[in-house]
């Protein structure tokens, strides 16, 4: 297909330097129309300014969706039954919303006629994999135009040098902006490139935008109580929320309390390490308080056999195969391992610190205290059983032993 052949393309954009010079390259090198997509997950931002200047450029079809609630009922939920960490770490956040904007992108595109795409991912990073696998997954026949592997345009000089010959209005954010690239949603916001790039630099404390510093944090502890249905948190204190309601409270608690920071150097599907800071207040809690609900609820080989899965299913949500067969196979096996873990969980916020403070589950609970306890449990458990038990599972060590 050559570039003549795109009549009309959708463009997940944002409004910024990158995409407003997507929106003009596309006219020019593909003489197409442009469809802009802007998606408010909960970065924090006023999309409206992306509507004026897509109408400013004569851009006829213009979609801004505020998808909170999906993102964090469809995306965000779904990921944390698995308490999903990549590398041992990361918590995902930018990874888990590329499906849902890969899966508007095709959506608005099967509306408008369009029949291509096209985002500001870089040729270098993660995201240009996980929106375009995304995209080819939902639609086999879409085009995807990637500009970054196109154009010579390599540096944000001659992006602005672009802008600037074309007419293109660039805000001059005050402060003159944010020294890192950054990435914001509901769950996360993330910071990496300029200083960052040395891995052995500590950033600034002015870096954090969602959570106070562990020192700075109220010198009291903050206890929150979270139920559960299904492995999902439906109230804090008792309140009744929405998802994406959850998610934002959990994010003004936990910041205010320094929960969250992470530090990591990540291997990126595309070859290379990459070092990145995430703010991720909410989702440290959620995942914390995930944890301890399935230990009172969860079989302890189901338990077992979801921490042995978890690792692929990270690996797939970090590359990009959210819509693959295998991790919606997955999936299922992890939302019916939920149908138990229901319950409350308290937690103690101190400083940067989640604790465990309390669990409980009136209906799902396999934790007996008749069996457990150290005093007398009066012929619930007989200790004698240990030993044939032991001898048992001994049996091939004795026989090495021997030989």
């Amino acid at each position: 297909m050559t570039k003549a052949a795109v009549n009309k393309v959708v463009l997940a954009y944002s409004g910024g330097l990158d995409t407003s010079v997507i929106l003009k390259w596309l006219e020019d090198e593909y003489g197409c129309e442009v469809v802009t997509f802007t998606a408010d997950i909960g970065q924090g931002e006023e999309l409206e300014p992306a509507r004026a200047k897509a109408e400013a450029y004569g851009v006829r079809e213009i979609y801004i969706e505020d998808l909170q609630e999906e993102f964090v009922r469809d995306f965000v939920y779904p990921m944390f039954r698995a308490n999903t960490v990549y590398e041992g770490e990361y918590l995902l956040g930018t990874s888990i919303a590329r499906p849902l904007i890969a899966k508007r992108l095709i959506e608005i595109a099967a509306e408008t006629g369009a029949d291509a795409v096209s985002h500001g991912a870089t040729g270098k990073g993660n995201d240009q994999v996980r929106f375009e696998l995304g995209a080819y997954a939902l639609n086999p026949d879409i085009r995807v135009i990637a500009p970054w592997r196109e154009w010579d345009l390599n540096s944000r000089e001659s992006l602005l040098a672009y802008a600037e010959q074309h007419g293109i209005a660039i805000e001059k954010k005050k402060g003159g902006g944010s020294p890192y690239s950054m990435d914001a949603n509901l769950l996360h916001t993330s910071y990496e490139g300029g200083e960052l790039e040395d891995p052995w630099f500590e950033p600034n404390d002015i870096m954090w935008l969602r959570s106070v510093s562990p020192e700075l944090a109220p010198d009291k502890p903050t206890y929150i109580e979270l139920g559960f249905e299904r492995g999902d948190i439906v109230s804090i204190d008792g309140e009744r929320l929405t998802p994406a309601q959850v998610l934002t409270r959990l994010n003004e608690i936990g910041g205010a309390n320094g929960v969250g920071r992470l530090d990591i150097v990540e291997n990126r599907y595309v070859g290379m390490k990459s070092r990145g800071c995430y703010d991720t207040p909410g989702g440290s809690i959620m995942l914390k308080a995930h944890r301890a609900i399935e230990s009172i609820t969860l079989d302890r080989e189901v338990a077992h056999l979801k921490d042995e899965l978890m690792p692929k299913y990270a690996h797939l949500i970090y590359n990009g195969y959210w819509w693959s067969p295998e991790r919606k196979l997955m999936q299922q096996m992890i939302d019916a391992s939920q149908a138990t873990v229901n319950g409350e969980v308290r937690l103690k916020l101190y400083k940067g610190n989640i604790t465990v403070a309390g669990r409980k589950s009136a209906t799902d609970s396999l934790f007996d205290e008749a069996i457990v306890t150290f005093e007398d449990d009066r012929g619930a458990y007989d200790q004698k059983d240990a030993e044939g038990f032991i001898r048992l599972n001994a049996l091939r060590m004795r026989i090495a032993g021997k030989r």
